[in-house]
């Protein structure tokens, strides 16, 4: 995958369409995203130590990978996001509307580096 945590990204389909969020928890193997103040449920909770009053607590759920697009840094617009190998062999994320680096995904190898 290649949305980070901390990544700004926008809704693109559900009830959320067209909010911009920040990615707060990534998981690889559902392949699903975790985005501030979207996709928000209540959750109904007893009385306890933990929480005297109880009540209704609303959290943010997962969110498939499918539904956002990163928004790029440079450009401001919803972009997808590529894959490619820099001049020192280092593989880095890039905007595929305006070809801007977004980062770094992987050191530098010798054997990708160009001579």
């Amino acid at each position: 995958m290649r949305i980070k945590v901390e990544d700004v990204v926008e809704i693109r389909s559900g009830d959320d369409t067209g909010v911009r969020g920040k990615v707060l928890k990534v998981d690889h193997v559902q392949r699903k995203l975790v985005v501030e103040g979207v996709n928000r449920v209540y959750k109904h909770v007893k009385r306890s130590q933990k929480n005297p009053q109880g009540g209704r607590l609303s959290k943010e759920m997962p969110v498939h990978i499918s539904n956002v697009l990163l928004i790029c840094e440079s450009c401001g617009k919803a972009t997808r996001v590529g894959a490619r190998y820099a001049d020192d062999g280092s593989k880095q994320r890039f905007c595929k509307q305006c070809g801007a680096s977004l980062g770094l995904l992987a050191p530098a190898k010798a054997t990708y580096a160009k001579k």
